[in-house]
C-alpha cells in the first residue's frame, strides 16, 4: 500500500486482509485469462484499425470514431481491471472537501488471493511499453509523410496509454519517487557495477 502523494494519509482501494510478514512465491498459471485479453485486445485493435482503415474504406470520420472508442475502452479497462487484477496495482485521482486534486499511486504486495502471476505480469508490461512506442512511430509516420489529418488521433493514442504507462511505473517504484531521478540512480549503479566488476579483473 502506497501513500497518496500529497498526504501523509495512507489510503486503500484494495481489501484489508493483507498477511503483511509472509511473502508467497510467484505462480505461473494465469488465474485472470479474461483480463489479461482484454488488456491487450482494445490496444491491438486500435492499432490495427488504423493501419487498415484508409486501406479498407475512405471514411475517415469512421476510422477515427472507431480508434477513439478504442482507445477509451482500452485507458477505462487498463487502469480500472487489468492492472489490479494482473499485477495488484492501481491509481486513480480524487478530490478533496477544499477542491484540491490529489494523485494516489496504490501497490498491493504479499497478498495471497491477489498475487499475480509471471506470466501475466509479463503481458501487462508488455503491452503497457510496447504499444505507445507504436504510437509514437505512428506520430513520427504522420509527421513526416504529411498526413496531418490523422495527428489529432495518434496524439491521442499516445496520451492516454502514456498516462497509463505512467501511473503504473509510478504505482511500481512508488508513488513518491521522481522516475527521473530513478533513471538517474538506475544508470548510476549500473555504472558504479561495471567499474566495479572491472576493477576485480584488472
Amino acid at each position: 500500500m502506497l501513500k497518496d502523494e500529497n498526504n501523509d494519509e495512507e489510503v486503500s482501494l484494495f481489501d484489508a486482509e493483507d498477511d503483511a510478514g509472509q511473502r508467497l512465491p510467484k505462480r505461473t498459471n494465469m488465474e485472470h485469462p479474461v483480463a489479461s485479453f482484454f488488456h491487450l485486445f482494445f490496444r491491438v485493435c486500435a492499432i490495427l484499425v488504423y493501419l487498415l482503415c484508409e486501406r479498407i474504406s475512405n471514411r475517415f470520420i469512421g476510422g477515427m470514431v472507431a480508434i477513439i472508442l478504442l482507445l477509451s475502452c482500452d485507458f477505462w479497462t487498463v487502469k480500472n481491471i487489468t492492472g489490479r487484477l494482473m499485477v495488484a496495482l492501481r491509481w486513480w485521482n480524487q478530490v478533496d472537501e477544499d477542491g484540491q486534486s490529489h494523485w494516489v499511486f496504490e501497490s498491493r504486495k504479499g497478498t495471497r488471493k491477489r498475487q499475480s502471476s509471471d506470466s501475466e505480469s509479463r503481458i501487462f508490461w508488455l503491452g503497457l511499453i510496447v504499444c505507445p512506442l507504436v504510437w509514437v512511430l505512428f506520430a513520427f509516420s504522420t509527421l513526416f509523410q504529411f498526413n496531418i489529418k490523422w495527428l489529432p488521433v495518434v496524439l491521442m493514442g499516445l496520451v492516454l496509454q502514456g498516462a497509463n504507462l505512467y501511473g503504473y511505473v509510478r504505482c511500481k517504484v512508488g508513488g513518491k519517487t521522481d522516475i527521473k531521478n530513478m533513471a538517474t540512480n538506475y544508470f548510476g549503479r549500473q555504472f558504479l557495477k561495471q567499474t566495479l566488476s572491472k576493477e576485480e579483473e584488472s
